[in-house]
């Protein structure tokens, strides 16, 4: 009589939480409650105690007075108490004792948050390599200890290496201020009302105000977001058409002195920006010595800072004179790679230089350049040195808070430093994030250097 073979066990994932929990002991299943019990059980002790210590600090940190979980039962009233003023009859003077800060309190709040769910995270890792251990050890495997573990850092592993401190950084100056930004929104944060210590929750009201067209915020936000989108596309397009123009020019064959010219269109880029907008805002004010040369050569002055096309119109004609170099940079080398046997092939077939230019050199181009361009357009959108350093969004008509030349960017900033309506400012933060969010991933998931990305391979 034949025995029957055992059926194969299946195979399990040891770094899933779920084969853990229902594979695992109970040393591991403990090790949910008591962080790096299961490694400590299998004799990676230096490990364990690391787990074990990250846990006593969150605890700690949690349950301590004035600790997270303090500032986590703050943040549905953002804080009530006032700065008192009490009379020392000893002293003879008037004391303060300090009251909440709605700030700190929705700051402190937040990070505190952020530390649980990287803790979670942690919490889930020790589990896993408790079970990791076990699993070793039930397959008669070698469990590495620390060394091996910190050996392992600089090879298969080196990617945890190199990412910790990045994701460090992007928790800290990226995550934690974009989701501050997001909750203040919510706020009545601002000078209006002195709400600038103590503020509470409002809802969409803020919303309902910058998108209201009936209100005066919302006027001027209409007018301003217009501008932005008008000032986006010349910026971008303007300074890719004649940059190309210019770079194909340097490139032909019958040019000489080919690094020189580019070199002396690059100096805008060796040169500060902030340089040279100064000198260029002081050339163009209504007594500069653009208008000097205009009026003693008999012609009346030009309204550069003071009528709001002319202003406009400025500020796209200066840009280019930045950014033309830059894209002069990218088509040179693109324009180098394009194989020559395409365009002699193209000239046997009687193709002229334009048909040779939308056949081969632009598509060529648009492919390689459309990441490009949709960051030349972000950061178009968020231009704020040109604009604030070149016009200050001048001129600004009575009564109103943006200028014709304002951004958004530019516009929050104003809100934000100048008039401190940072509840206001921060939808205005939350709705340019989402839009160029959205449209950047829709731009660049049609582009042809997304969907063909293994054509020029």
């Amino acid at each position: 009589m034949k025995k029957k073979t055992p059926a194969l066990s299946k195979k399990v994932n040891p770094d899933s939480l779920i084969s853990a929990l229902k594979n695992g002991n109970p040393i591991v299943w403990l090790s949910c409650l008591i962080m790096g019990l299961g490694n400590i059980a299998m004799g990676q002790l230096i490990k364990g105690f690391l787990f074990l210590a990250i846990e006593i600090a969150v605890i700690y940190f949690l349950v301590m007075s004035n600790g997270g979980f303090y500032w986590i039962s703050m943040l549905p009233s953002l804080g009530d108490r006032p700065m008192q003023e009490i009379w020392n009859d000893d002293k003879g003077i008037y004391e303060y004792i300090q009251g909440d800060n709605s700030q700190l309190i929705l700051l402190y709040g937040i990070a505190s948050i952020c530390i649980i769910i990287v803790f979670i995270i942690i919490w889930r890792t020790s589990v896993c390599s408790g079970y990791k251990a076990l699993d070793s050890k039930r397959n008669q495997k070698h469990i590495p200890g620390f060394m091996e573990d910190v050996k392992s850092l600089f090879d298969e592993n080196v990617h945890k290496l190199l990412m910790a401190t990045p994701f460090t950084c992007l928790l800290i100056f990226t995550i934690l201020p974009l989701l501050y930004m997001i909750c203040m929104a919510f706020t009545n944060y601002s000078k209006e009302g002195d709400h600038l210590v103590l503020f509470d929750w409002v809802g969409l009201q803020n919303f309902e105000i910058l998108f209201s067209a009936n209100s005066t915020v919302g006027k001027q936000f209409w007018s301003v977001l217009g501008w932005t989108i008008v000032w986006a596309i010349f910026a971008t397009f303007l300074n890719f058409i004649f940059g190309t123009l210019m770079a194909m020019v340097i490139n032909r064959k019958s040019i000489k002195l080919k690094g020189l010219w580019r070199g002396c269109l690059s100096m805008t880029i060796a040169v500060p920006q902030f340089v040279s907008l100064m000198v260029i805002r002081s050339m163009m004010q209504p007594e500069g010595i653009i208008n000097r040369m205009l009026m003693n050569n008999g012609y009346s002055k030009l309204p550069f800072l003071t009528d709001a096309t002319w202003a406009r119109v400025m500020v796209i004609i200066v840009n280019l004179w930045i950014g033309i170099p830059y894209t002069i940079m990218q088509v040179t080398g693109i324009l180098q790679n394009i194989p020559e046997e395409q365009y002699e092939s193209s000239r046997i077939d009687g193709a002229n230089v334009v048909q040779q230019f939308v056949h081969i050199t632009l598509p060529y181009m648009l492919f390689v350049l459309t990441p490009y361009l949709i960051t030349q357009f972000t950061g178009n959108i968020n231009n704020f040195n040109v604009i604030y350093l070149l016009t200050r969004g001048e001129p600004v008509a009575v009564g109103n808070t943006a200028g014709a030349t304002d951004l958004l960017v530019t516009w929050l900033y104003k809100l934000s430093v100048d008039q401190q309506k940072y509840n206001i400012g921060a939808v205005i933060g939350i709705f340019t994030f989402i839009v160029l969010t959205v449209i950047s991933l829709i731009t660049y998931r049609n582009s042809g250097s997304y969907k063909d990305e293994e054509v020029l391979k």
